[in-house]
């Protein structure tokens, strides 16, 4: 009879919690669709790893399907890793390339994860959890896990939960920073687009070199780095075509299901639900929001130097995170809203390219520098 009741005597407020978080996400994903392709499989996996005896995660020594995945795909970085490969086929560096002041904007939308990293030390956290706590706000899913991995293992369910909800929530967490770092005149700001032709050398060339400064800069950084290039020379080669397509379609959509539940399978009740765990929620989106501010006041900045007639939209600023293009598009909203026909939507894209790459330079120099501070 125990044994038929088990499943009821098992549960726990802990577990009825986590039910409604996993719910929570789902609903976001399916009703709101915010991010359906991540927020989905995080729900679910997070239903699933709590249901009783955790039978999908390990039972009477035996692991279950979702732990296989997540000693095969997580623990050993495979996942992160491909997804950039993917992530590197989608992108166009192209609006980068002709404007490359752009580069600018996302190295400042990185300030909030060292002013992260800083807080997060003076609340009692060692530096190397610190760090991987910062670069949540990069809204660079693949990297915070990266970084996590190598440094804080054992919080890892929360920051990738985090990084992956907050890039979820861009359309709802970066307008009210936008709104509230902008007057309306600014937001209705103008910015001419000339297009201009990108040299094909150039396009190969630069995934070359950037994998190479990163290899001698910083070596520690070269499987972020490199997926990432080796996918945007696929895509920029020309002779491959439906190898980049795949990368972009079925690997990107295959890594990133299985990706999104077995993180939801890293949010078990017994490790999910206490104050360290709320602290990380909170000042990843501490960093998210310090990482918009950054871009935004940075575009304010440079404003004070450009003539009338050349002034920066600063809401493109914002738009130096990572979550590409969804920041972009957020952006390019705002200003339609603000006033029709305003189109700055390649400037924006040109400022979320330059995001990518600079949070994973920004993780790449984590790695690196970390271990040597923490000695």
């Amino acid at each position: 009879m125990n044994d038929v009741f088990i499943g009821f005597v098992s549960l726990g407020w802990k577990e009825l919690v986590m039910y409604g978080v996993g719910g929570l996400l789902i609903w976001l994903a399916i009703e709101k669709e915010y991010e359906p392709m991540l927020l989905l499989p995080i729900g679910f996996g997070a239903i699933l790893v709590n249901l009783p005896l955790s039978v999908v995660w390990e039972y009477e020594g035996s692991a279950g399907f979702l732990k296989v995945l997540y000693d095969g795909g997580i623990a050993n970085e495979l996942f992160p890793i491909l997804i950039f490969i993917a992530v590197g086929a989608m992108i166009d560096f192209g609006p980068l390339f002709k404007n490359p002041f752009m580069i600018f904007f996302g190295a400042a939308a990185q300030f909030g994860i060292f002013a992260t990293m800083v807080i997060a030390t003076l609340l009692g956290f060692d530096l190397k959890t610190a760090a991987s706590i910062g670069i949540i706000g990069a809204a660079d899913g693949p990297t915070a896990i990266y970084v996590a991995n190598k440094f804080a293992r054992d919080f890892l369910g929360p920051i990738s939960v985090a990084a992956y909800s907050y890039m979820a929530l861009v359309p709802l967490i970066q307008p009210p920073v936008i709104r509230l770092l902008t007057t309306k005149h600014e937001r209705r700001i103008h910015m001419v687009y000339h297009e201009a032709g990108v040299p094909r050398w150039l396009k190969i060339l630069f995934p070359i070199a950037v994998t190479m400064i990163a290899g001698i800069v910083a070596p520690i950084s070269v499987p972020l780095v490199g997926s990432l290039m080796f996918g945007n020379l696929i895509r920029e080669s020309g002779v491959l075509e439906r190898l980049s397509q795949t990368a972009q379609n079925e690997l990107a959509y295959l890594v990133t299901l299985l990706l999104g539940i077995t993180i939801g399978s890293s949010m078990r009740a017994d490790k999910f639900l206490n104050v360290t765990t709320l602290m990380i929620l909170g000042m990843g989106l501490v960093a998210f929001v310090f990482d918009t501010a950054g871009g935004v006041l940075f575009a304010k900045l440079v404003n004070l130097f450009l003539p009338k007639d050349r002034k920066i939209n600063p809401m493109i600023g914002a738009c130096g995170i990572s979550a590409f293009p969804m920041s972009g598009r957020v952006v390019q909203k705002m200003a339609a809203e603000e006033e029709r026909g305003n189109i700055i939507l390649m400037h924006a894209i040109g400022s979320n390219v330059s995001g990518q790459l600079a949070s994973i330079i920004a993780g790449g120099m984590v790695l690196a520098l970390v271990p040597l501070l923490a000695k």
